[in-house]
């Protein structure tokens, strides 16, 4: 039993064949799965994905790289929509300094303006982080995240840095880079974390783990993460799957 913490089931990739795609994770073990929307486009087909699918829960929220075009009316939307029954967080939030659509002081007004509306709606977040994790850190220390803890989606940073984020009452989260030969922070960190404060997921369609690497990845791929975590680990594959689903769950508040 999986748990796929961070799929784009709403990109474009999958228009042609999500159930599909969706029965394959199934098939592969994966019993949840949590869309993530981030912007005006995918944030109504998690929406409409997770009502739709029993096993399927949405987060909301405003992708750094776009944050250029973020309004308030949006941030209102995303208010309303937090107390929709399958939304289960706030995100994919955060800062991206690789691509230079959205300015890093307009990034952080938007990621602080996010954090201080999960704190109201008292829901967890999801944070993305590209070349950023000293602002990163430092903004949710700031923002007090720590109130309602959250992800470190797809973690690639330090493992100091990655304690320092359990302490804020956040999750790692590892991804297909877990699986990459020449990888070497992902592997660290899923050494020296513990078990009870990681989360699995593919973030497809992107970064499809080896021996995918370069293809569409998709959540049934997932399975290929936590199997690379328990060799890491020395753990069973069924207890790493079994305590990350726990995991998630406890995390989502959601109820099985």
């Amino acid at each position: 039993m999986l748990f796929d913490t961070h799929v784009h089931l709403n990109a474009d990739q999958f228009e042609d064949d999500l159930e599909e795609t969706i029965d394959r994770a199934r098939e592969a073990g994966v019993k949840y799965m949590t869309v993530v929307g981030f912007d005006r486009k995918t944030i109504p087909l998690a929406i409409q994905i997770a009502e739709n699918h029993d096993h399927i829960y949405a987060a909301v929220g405003w992708h750094p790289v776009d944050a250029v075009d973020m309004t308030d009316e949006d941030l209102q939307w995303i208010e309303e929509l937090s107390a929709h029954p399958k939304v289960v967080a706030i995100g994919e939030m955060g800062l991206d300094y690789h691509w230079d659509k959205s300015p890093a002081d307009v990034q952080k007004d938007v990621f602080r303006r996010q954090i201080r509306l999960a704190r109201k709606v008292k829901m967890p977040v999801i944070i993305h982080n590209r070349e950023a994790t000293e602002d990163i850190v430092e903004i949710l220390r700031e923002e007090n995240a720590a109130e309602v803890g959250g992800i470190m989606h797809c973690y690639s940073g330090p493992v100091e840095t990655a304690k320092e984020c359990v302490e804020m009452n956040f999750m790692i989260s590892l991804g297909g880079p877990v699986t990459f030969k020449n990888a070497k922070l992902p592997k660290q960190v899923a050494e020296a974390i513990d078990l009870e404060h990681m989360l699995v997921e593919t973030d497809c369609p992107f970064l499809a783990p080896h021996p995918n690497r370069g293809k569409r990845n998709e959540p049934a791929y997932v399975k290929l993460v936590a199997e690379q975590v328990a060799e890491i680990k020395g753990l069973s594959y069924e207890e790493v799957s079994a305590r990350t689903t726990e995991n998630a769950l406890n995390f989502f508040r959601i109820k099985p």
